[in-house]
Parts: C-alpha cells; sequence; structure tokens
C-alpha cells in the first residue's frame, strides 16, 4: 500500500493503528519486516513523522514461506466473491475450516492452498469466521494483514451480521422472535453446550429468528445470531422444543438427512478494501436443497433469491 500526502503530521503508529485499524499482532510483523514500513524507500519505526511530501508505503503482502504446514489438497474450493482483500467461500457439509487431529489434508484451508498455489501465489488462512463440520456455507477469509485486521474488529464489534437457514423437527412457539438465554459447556464434556441461568461461566446468547414456512412437522428458518456461541443455533433450538434436523448431539438422527440441516446462507460486512457494505450468498446444498423442494415447494425464495 503506498500513500502519498494523505497522512502529514501522524506517527506511522498512529496510522497504523488509528487509520487503518492494524492489529498489534500485525504492527509487529511489519516491523520485523525490512521493507516493511518504508518511507520514501527507507525503512523507518512506528515513531517516524510523515511529512509533507513524504510517500509512506506499507507491506503486508505474505512472504514467500506462507502456511508452512498448510499441504494443499487436491479440491478446489467454491468462491463466492473474490478481491484483493478478501475471498469467501461455501464450504460444503461434512468438510472441517480449520486442520485439527485427524483432519491434516482434507479442509477448507487446504482446499484454498490448492487455490493459491496454482497460482504460484504465498498463502495465509486467515478466516474471520469459522463454520462447525457438518455446517455448510459461507466462510470469509481475509488475504492480507490488514483486510485481517479490519474484519476482525468488525466480528468483535458485532459489526458483521450472519443469516443461516436451518430445517427444523417440529415448531416454534412464534412466527418470528428472539431466544434470549445463558450458555455454558456441560461440566461433564469439553464439547456439548447447554442453556443454564446466569453464572460466572456462563454467557449471554441471543438468537433472532422468522418461520418462513412450517409443513408436515418441519420448520423452515431464517435465523441471526446476534451473538457467536459455539452451537448456539443448535442449542436455542433444542431449547425450544424444535431440534435442527438430523442433529444427533442436540436431538436425535434423521432419515432425511445424514448431518443437522444448517446452512450459513448470508453474510453482511463492510469491505475492508473499499469501505462498501457487502451482502454475500451462499447457495443452499443439496440435500438440504432436496427436502426443502419436497416439503415446502419448489417456488421457495428469499431476499429475492429463488433457491
Amino acid at each position: 500500500m503506498r500513500f502519498e500526502n494523505e497522512y502529514v503530521g501522524l506517527s506511522v503508529k498512529e496510522i497504523l493503528t488509528e487509520k487503518l485499524q492494524f492489529s498489534k499482532r500485525a504492527i509487529a510483523s511489519l516491523k520485523n519486516r525490512p521493507d516493511g514500513i518504508l518511507v520514501n524507500g527507507k525503512h523507518v519505526t512506528v515513531r517516524a513523522i510523515i511529512k509533507e511530501n513524504d510517500v509512506l508505503e506499507i507491506n503486508c503482502e505474505d512472504g514467500e514461506g506462507g502456511s508452512e504446514k498448510l499441504i494443499p489438497s487436491s479440491v478446489l474450493p467454491d468462491i463466492i466473491y473474490e478481491d484483493d482483500g478478501i475471498i469467501a467461500l461455501n464450504k460444503p457439509p461434512f468438510m472441517p475450516t480449520h486442520q485439527s487431529q485427524g483432519h491434516f489434508y482434507d479442509t477448507l484451508a487446504n482446499s484454498l492452498a490448492h487455490y493459491f498455489a496454482l497460482q504460484g501465489r504465498p498463502f495465509i488462512f486467515r478466516s474471520i469466521n469459522r463454520l462447525d463440520r457438518n455446517t455448510s456455507g459461507i466462510v470469509l477469509v481475509a488475504k492480507d494483514r490488514l483486510s485481517s485486521s479490519k474484519l476482525s474488529k468488525q466480528m468483535k464489534e458485532n459489526g458483521i451480521s450472519k443469516s443461516y437457514i436451518a430445517i427444523l423437527e417440529g415448531e416454534l412457539p412464534q412466527i418470528s422472535g428472539e431466544i434470549n438465554t445463558y450458555i455454558r459447556r456441560r461440566e461433564e464434556s469439553i464439547i456439548v453446550r447447554e442453556v443454564c441461568e446466569e453464572s460466572v461461566d456462563a454467557k449471554i446468547a441471543i438468537t433472532k429468528y422468522e418461520v418462513l414456512a412450517s409443513k408436515n412437522g418441519l420448520s423452515l428458518v431464517l435465523a441471526t445470531p446476534v451473538t457467536g456461541r459455539t452451537h448456539q443455533l443448535r442449542v436455542h433450538f433444542a431449547h425450544q422444543g424444535a431440534q435442527i434436523l438430523g442433529d444427533d448431539l442436540y436431538g436425535k438422527p434423521s432419515n432425511l438427512i445424514n448431518r443437522h440441516a444448517l446452512h450459513a446462507y448470508k453474510l453482511s460486512f463492510v469491505n475492508p478494501k473499499n469501505d462498501e457494505k457487502t451482502e454475500l450468498f451462499a447457495p443452499l446444498p443439496p440435500d438440504m436443497a432436496e427436502i426443502i423442494e419436497e416439503y415446502f415447494g419448489k417456488d421457495f425464495t428469499l431476499d429475492g433469491r429463488k433457491h
């Protein structure tokens, strides 16, 4: 990034933290690179003051090494949107987002590494949101430090809105509403969460929802989590007596689908490169689309978009 006569009188530190919204970690990385922070082509510290006619250059591109332990897979990602700062992917069900024990080569991160390797470009996986292995839908990834810092800040300040489509087994008490509870990790488990009373180890969880259709014991729901607790939607709907279809952790398996029927459908945020409001949509996966067509009809639309 190159700036001329844009930040006269400010220190490099002020520019990085207040104007460009770099994180402390990103700034530390820039300081350790010979070409990380340049004024008129020469390396400077963050204490340097920008004078008239100075040219400030910030090199926030990834180095040649990239993610050294991230081995490219043979699967290309389903790309929804891409620009200089971000790339958004439609993650299929059964694919983990990140590497973990037993999943070193089959993750969304490996798939994206393959995409960048084909272009001969270094790559570091900076996912802004993440989805459970069996949840499908949008995952937003930053391509550089600055975009990552800006989007992470938006996420922390609830500036990124996420909407999910869920198929529930049962009906909710109202056509639309808000579920507001506390959630904590169940004492005897490292995975399972539960609704609870207010306590030291509990966190507030808020979900807004709208029932789009109900038929033959199933409900089609648009859910917007206001907070981002682990398993929040799964826990909240099960607590309402309408588990997500196929959720064998908080309900029971289903012969209609071999995973929980939850899809991250829409993501709204401010694009870090142009500061414009951006809305992205992820098409429904075949397993959920088939159930919706069979139970709720072929002409299902949402946000004016046919599915």
